[in-house]
């Protein structure tokens, strides 16, 4: 047993996941949720030793404030705080200023603020939980993890809109991409699975989930992602549009919608949930389509096919493929999405090891498919981003 745990936090705007990591084990002894915060059912609840527990949060505001003080209270029961060395935090936006993780102190604290605009719903809420930690735990050094880090290393030719320069110096409108923990994490595991140095190692990394990206990996740094300035960009999400003509806003408008309804029904109404009209969630959906749902059956197909087509085109970021990974909870246990992925790359010469993608399912890693004509395969590995955020953490100390 590792003697450095860390406390791994991830605070959205009504909500605050967390997570006692072993930095060198990646086992984690506590998870939990805080949900539906700001409304009065307001609760949090938490896995300790396998058992679960829960209760509610108490009036109409302050929740982030509250569960912390819960996580205090149960870190304090678990009489581990001889092991527990920091506090780790995702920040889903670090503009160009944060290239990497980065101890936290009142200059770190005044960037993200100042780049608020970037991600006006995750920015504040991830600083809400740092203040929140930083009381609780004053004696505790606290990093932050940035969604765009693993993103900053893609070239000006990827990262640069076809827009009035202007528009980049003077608001830094680019491409920064998501998903970057969690795109590392699996491109790193990759390397180890086919026993290839990671910096000679070229990936095409594909986390599906409720949110969904593809990153390009050249020698182990990203070099192009389907995110873009917000992570509304990309392919076609849980609830999110994905890439989109933007004359469909101007349009929109001219009829009559205001900007809210416009964009509240691209990142919440859309995606899955838009096509289909049954669920956001790929499960819903796939049931609904072994049903006879021709809505169903239409997500599916749209999502498959722009999967696939985002994993081709990214070959030409590439000059040789090792592997094609898949992973986030879609990703990791979807078969039937895997499978009319690589029906779709059959131009790619990908043959499915059908009992391979059976088995790489429920937090099972392996080897799906493979392509004679790159020299590549395709392989499943479960993400662990509370892993990265709590080994950043220790070697940053």
């Amino acid at each position: 047993m590792s003697n450095k745990l860390v406390l791994v936090l991830n605070s959205g705007s009504s909500s605050l996941k967390f997570a006692l990591i072993d930095a060198e084990t990646g086992a984690a002894s506590l998870t939990g949720l805080g949900e539906c915060f700001g409304l009065a059912d307001a609760r949090i609840s938490w896995k300790l030793n396998g058992e679960k527990h829960e209760t509610q949060l108490p009036g109409l505001d302050d929740h982030h404030q509250k569960a912390i003080d819960v996580i205090v209270g149960i870190v304090n029961e678990m009489q581990v705080e001889d092991r527990l060395v920091a506090v780790g935090h995702r920040v889903v936006h670090g503009g160009e200023r944060f290239a990497k993780s980065v101890r936290i102190d009142q200059d770190v604290i005044n960037g993200i603020n100042e780049i608020q605009d970037l991600a006006p719903l995750h920015n504040p809420a991830n600083l809400m939980g740092i203040h929140a930690a930083m009381a609780a735990f004053p004696a505790l050094p606290q990093f932050a993890v940035f969604d765009t880090a693993f993103h900053q290393t893609m070239p000006p030719k990827a990262f640069t809109g076809a827009i009035a320069t202007e528009l980049y110096e003077k608001y830094g409108i680019r491409r920064y991409g998501f998903h970057g923990t969690s795109h590392y994490y699996v491109s790193r595991e990759a390397a180890k699975m086919l026993n290839k140095p990671v910096d000679e190692s070229n990936f095409i990394s594909v986390h599906l989930g409720n949110g969904a990206s593809v990153c390009a990996i050249h020698n182990g740094q990203s070099v192009d992602t389907s995110m873009g300035f917000t992570p509304l960009a990309g392919l076609m999400m849980g609830t999110r549009c994905g890439d989109l003509d933007p004359g469909i806003i101007e349009f929109l408008m001219k009829k009559g919608w205001s900007q809210d309804e416009i964009f509240n029904t691209l990142n919440k109404k859309s995606g899955f949930l838009g096509v289909s009209g049954v669920s956001s969630d790929a499960r819903g959906v796939l049931e609904a389509m072994e049903q006879g749902h021709e809505g169903a059956k239409l997500a599916f197909d749209v999502f498959t096919y722009r999967v696939a087509k985002y994993i081709a085109s990214y070959l030409v970021a590439l000059d040789s493929l090792d592997a094609v990974i898949f992973t986030g909870g879609i990703g990791e246990n979807s078969l039937p999405i895997r499978r009319e992925i690589l029906k779709n790359l059959k131009l790619l010469g990908f043959v499915e090891d059908e009992k391979g993608n059976e088995d790489a399912r429920f937090g099972a890693a392996g080897q799906i498919a493979k392509s004679e004509m790159l020299g590549a395969v395709a392989l499943v590995i479960p993400t662990n981003e509370e892993l990265v955020i709590a080994q950043d953490c220790v070697n940053l100390m």
